[in-house]
């Protein structure tokens, strides 16, 4: 075998071994099957509202439920307490003992589902109204949404997701330059609603 055709084969041999483990990539099939995989995801979460007009965020605490195929239930702990349920019919708050059914207009109707849509990992929603970009592995990725729909481009730049198993950080980065930093730090997996989640669900 001539030195060229050898370095020729050589070539191919290293442009193959760099190459094939493209068709392998952690891809947004994957990142979705992952995150829908657990029944309920139970966890603490912080958000940072960070405003032009302040020089600090606003900041709320509690924890959330999300049960796979019913919804996501978002409680606010601090600065005041206030329970939230959203579901693919909308959204409501608790009042007293009873879930009121809040208005499901324009921007905020379509900010309630992207949130459920976000921590349940629903690909094909996002991707109805978002250009992903995904990078990384199943254990540490980033998916970057870009707003496609006219409407969601009048909010939002862009919409950086990070997380491993389980989504870790949300980051909006709105048009009039406010961001919203949401951490989820301690999620932990479950196979069943508890009795009184259950009952807030069907509520």
């Amino acid at each position: 075998m001539s030195l060229a055709r050898r370095a020729r084969l050589l070539t191919a041999t290293l442009v193959a071994t760099l190459v094939a483990p493209l068709a392998w990539a952690f891809d947004l099939d994957q990142l979705a099957s992952q995150l829908q995989k657990p029944a309920v995801v139970r966890g603490a979460f912080v958000q940072e509202k960070h405003l032009r007009a302040l020089q600090q965020p606003l900041v709320s605490r509690g924890h959330y439920v999300l049960a796979r195929q019913q919804g996501l239930l978002w409680l606010l702990e601090t600065p005041l307490r206030q329970d939230y349920r959203i579901t693919l019919a909308g959204i409501a708050r608790r009042q007293g003992e009873a879930w009121q059914p809040l208005p499901q207009q324009g921007a905020g109707a379509r900010q309630n589902q992207l949130s459920l849509a976000l921590l349940s990992g629903d690909s094909a929603a996002l991707q109805r109204d978002f250009a992903p970009s995904l990078e990384g592995s199943a254990e540490a990725w980033t998916l970057t949404l870009t707003p496609r729909a006219l409407l969601l481009q009048q909010i939002f730049q862009a919409i950086r997701i990070q997380g491993g198993a389980r989504v870790e950080r949300i980051e909006l980065l709105e048009t009039q330059g406010d961001r919203t930093v949401l951490r989820l730090p301690d999620s932990q997996v479950d196979d069943a609603l508890s009795d009184a989640e259950r009952h807030d669900f069907a509520g």
